[in-house]
């Protein structure tokens, strides 16, 4: 007998956990199911386990930091195993947690791969389901590689399970995962090569910060090679002889660990869309603007897994995720609100933005105010030992209102929250400055910020 589910949500992080609680909630029956463990790349795979190694990498720095200035940071080093089983004391426990939370809830967990063979109907590891709504929430992959020797690099799922850290990594791609591994890897007393195709790693952020932190992280020691390209990667014994086309020069780099951090894609060529009328790309399932198919009424798509315009950022999965499912249940087409959501590089120190980029606020045509500060030498950065530190706050002129805050320093990546905020609620600076802040603290810089 084939089982019927009002709503049958595919994949099992965050995003589609959210949905298929808020679902249940109204009497439907939900079930849920992921090939892998309950709780989705951010809980077991990236953001959480990785920002809980970093506090190892946090501990190292903030003593060396301080070498000469009251604190004997003489032999303290990482501890890699032991840094490593710390972080599974959270991730282990997490998967058994959420199925309990979403039986309490009402959800019925399913585990298996998922592939359509219908408009509405799907097999689990060839168990036949169907459904009258899908929502498909599986994520992002690594981007598939096509250079010699591919297979020899892992991805950032398997670095962050290392058992051992070996001493040379090189990270294929300039974006997030390779920076924040990059120095992790500094710390811990490896080298760290970044290698990235363009003139500029992380396009996402503000340019300008963006320079000083490539400067402080050659600094620890990472290597970043520009405008090149890795063209192949040869097994040696238990190393690696990484290939490497640089400003049209062929070098050799060798290594003991390569990694993968040149993107990602969504998660669904397995899904067998095609089977389901659903139209896609490495984007994502194409959606309206309320995350419905565009050829499938059936069927939903939130978070890396839907072509959105939404930033490939939990938190935006997790408000996609329940814009969908309110608009399964009511019936309506309301679009997830992008405004205000920040982001950030946890490299250290941290590099933090929400709103526009100072280009994409001149193309607008908007009068702007460009409020650009080192704060190296403010107080908060001194307390603390470190130098770099900037922020380039962007003003519309003519409303008072921020547009765009980058943040380049200690403790940013929490400030960052009250400028998101205040690009949400429409604060003005006149506003912002009113506030007493707690001192002396990161937050009390805001007024002087602006």
């Amino acid at each position: 007998m084939t089982e019927t589910y009002d709503l049958l949500v595919i994949g099992a992080g965050m995003a589609g956990i959210a949905a298929a609680k808020k679902c249940a909630s109204q009497g439907w029956r939900v079930g849920i199911v992921d090939a892998r463990p309950y709780g989705g790349t951010c809980a077991l795979r990236g953001c959480d386990p990785k920002k809980i190694l970093r506090r190892g990498a946090e501990i190292i720095e903030s003593a060396r930091l301080l070498r000469g200035k009251g604190i004997d940071d003489h032999a303290m080093a990482i501890n890699w195993p032991d840094l490593m089983e710390y972080k599974r004391g959270f991730t282990g426990p997490i998967p058994a947690r959420m199925e309990a939370d979403l039986a309490h809830a009402g959800v019925e967990t399913l585990h298996g791969h998922a592939r359509f063979t219908g408009t509405r109907q799907v097999e689990i590891d060839g168990a036949p389901y169907e459904a009258h709504r899908f929502l498909i929430a599986t994520g992002a992959r690594p981007r598939t590689l096509s250079f010699p020797g591919h297979e020899h690099l892992i991805d950032s799922t398997e670095f962050l399970d290392l058992e051992t850290l070996p001493a040379r990594v090189l990270f294929v791609g300039g974006g997030f995962i390779s920076f924040e591994f990059a120095h992790l890897v500094a710390r811990a007393g490896s080298t760290a090569t970044i290698i990235d195709r363009g003139p500029r790693p992380l396009k996402e952020f503000d340019p300008d910060l963006v320079e000083r932190l490539i400067d402080r992280s050659s600094d620890v020691g990472i290597t970043l090679m520009r405008d090149s390209h890795v063209t192949s990667v040869e097994k040696r014994g238990q190393s690696y002889q990484v290939t490497v086309e640089h400003n049209g020069v062929t070098e050799t780099v060798d290594a003991d660990l390569v990694v993968h951090g040149a993107g990602r894609v969504a998660d669904i060529a397995a899904l067998n869309l095609e089977a389901a009328e659903v139209q896609w790309d490495a984007q994502g399932v194409h959606v309206h603007g309320h995350l419905q198919s565009t050829t499938n009424p059936a069927v939903w798509a939130a978070g890396d897994a839907a072509g959105t315009v939404g930033a490939p950022l939990t938190p935006v999965a997790v408000s996609e995720a329940k814009v969908a499912a309110s608009n399964m249940i009511k019936g309506t087409t309301k679009v997830p609100d992008y405004v205000g959501i920040p982001t950030a590089v946890f490299t250290i120190p941290e590099l933090v933005r929400v709103g526009l980029l100072e280009d994409e606020a001149r193309k607008q045509g908007i009068d702007l105010d460009i409020r650009y500060t080192d704060t190296g030498d403010w107080y908060s950065n001194y307390r603390v030992g470190e130098s770099t530190a900037a922020a380039k706050i962007l003003i519309d002129r003519s409303r008072d209102l921020i547009v765009g805050a980058h943040l380049l320093g200690p403790d940013y990546g929490e400030l960052i929250n009250t400028f998101a905020l205040a690009i949400k609620l429409g604060l003005t600076t006149r506003q912002l400055k009113s506030v007493t802040t707690a001192y002396p603290t990161t937050g009390s810089d805001l007024a002087s910020l602006l």
